[in-house]
């Protein structure tokens, strides 16, 4: 079992800014592939970013290149997500997910274990 904590969301203007955490529980955390997802009102939960355990390789949907990075500290059992040039459309509430298998499907949630509990992000126009 591993439990998520994600961290990091808000309110914040078209254009801002946000660094989202998720902390990990357990003692594999550098084994796993974690990923970001979100999920908008009446929408289905979509993938956002996803990291392999090393964390030198990193796969993004496609309107969030070159705005998201995901990034992790295996020392800190923390993944982050840093968010710029946020549009209103980024407004969803944000999950991490580990997958406990290998970096060849990522992109799905049910490629993923176990769930965070969201952090809301808002964008305001």
């Amino acid at each position: 079992q591993v439990q998520l904590v994600e961290s990091g969301g808000g309110l914040v203007q078209a254009g801002g800014s946000l660094r989202l955490s998720c902390a990990a529980s357990g003692r594999h955390f550098s084994n796993y592939v974690m990923g970001w997802f979100r999920q908008a009102p009446g929408k289905g939960r979509e993938f956002v970013a996803a990291i392999n355990g090393k964390g030198d390789s990193t796969d993004y949907a496609d309107s969030m290149k070159g705005r998201f990075t995901i990034s992790r500290d295996n020392a800190k059992n923390t993944v982050y997500l840093q968010m710029n040039s946020l549009k209103p459309e980024d407004t969803a509430v944000y999950y991490c997910a580990v997958r406990k298998s290998g970096w060849n499907s990522y992109r799905d949630t049910y490629d993923y274990a176990y769930w965070g509990q969201g952090t809301q992000v808002t964008v305001s126009s």
